[in-house]
């Protein structure tokens, strides 16, 4: 539980900034999510004959975290069903918290692109609320790096998922969670040393990858997952590299549902595809007993 109280006020400062930047609507999909997910993990364990176990907050971080994850365009209903689906699917029928293996927000996200995808659109930039591409739309369009503002990017001043847009109000909350060591660090930092030996190697703006999309986000407070995420150092350092691969990969590459989305965002396939990984590493790097 203590994990969780933390874990909300590590969120704060990216869902103040999205309030600010996008208005009551943003809060709205926010509470939309937790709210969802609460009650559907009370219900499926009232139904079921299983304790509500709803109190250790796990529920509503993944409902909140799902909230934060989609666009101010997103209706309501889509956000209800797919935290409901992440918490269900996700957790409760793998065997709930500690036995699922996939994070179940993933889970649900991954649910929202496929069923969803229309209600991702339009993206639209924070205050004015204008329709406007991501950042790595600019980049899958025209293959640069430069027409986006770094400065923008970093504060939070860019179309984006409500809860991703600002690395600086990240940064605080997950600089929070280190400082209360309740992340492996080791992961964000592997993904985050693949990102800029990529985005080098391919002659782009590292910081663009980093500001860009779900990396810090994902990376940060998803990939770091205690119930889902390796527990030795070894194993952490390879799956966080693996996510770093796979976001470059589907930045640069991708692919499109014709007609209605292109995903040019990897950080989900990213951490549910290492997700597959961690039991198998965390069997490879246990210590062996001398």
């Amino acid at each position: 539980m203590k994990i969780m109280i933390w874990m909300l006020l590590a969120l704060t400062p990216a869902v103040a900034w999205s309030v600010y930047a996008f208005g009551l609507h943003a809060l709205i999909r926010v509470l939309t999510g937790t709210v969802s997910a609460v009650l559907a993990e009370a219900i499926y364990q009232k139904v079921t004959g299983q304790k509500i176990t709803v109190k250790d907050g796990s529920a509503a971080i993944t409902g909140t975290l799902m909230g934060m994850v989609v666009s101010i365009s997103t209706p309501l209903y889509a956000i209800a069903i797919s935290a409901a689906f992440g918490i269900i699917a996700g957790k409760q029928l793998l065997g709930g918290l500690g036995k699922n293996l996939f994070n179940p927000m993933m889970f649900g996200r991954l649910f929202y692109l496929f069923v969803f995808p229309d209600s991702i659109l339009p993206w639209r930039r924070p205050f004015d609320l204008v329709t406007s591409a991501t950042p790595l739309e600019v980049l899958r369009e025209t293959g640069q790096t430069a027409g986006v503002s770094l400065l923008d990017m970093f504060l939070g001043r860019i179309p984006g998922t409500i809860g991703e847009i600002s690395t600086l109000a990240l940064l605080i909350g997950f600089s929070l969670l280190v400082y209360k060591k309740f992340v492996r660090w080791r992961i964000p930092a592997a993904a985050f040393s693949v990102v800029l030996v990529l985005a080098l190697v391919a002659g782009q703006n590292p910081f663009f990858h980093f500001f860009a999309g779900s990396l810090m986000f994902g990376a940060g407070f998803m990939a770091t997952d205690p119930m889902t995420s390796p527990r030795f150092p070894k194993g952490q350092i390879i799956f966080g590299a693996g996510i770093g691969l796979i976001i470059m990969a589907m930045r640069w590459w991708g692919w499109q549902t014709p007609g209605v989305y292109e995903f040019t965002e990897g950080t989900t396939f990213a951490v549910l595809t290492m997700n597959l990984f961690t039991p198998y590493l965390n069997r490879k790097f246990k210590p062996v007993k001398k």
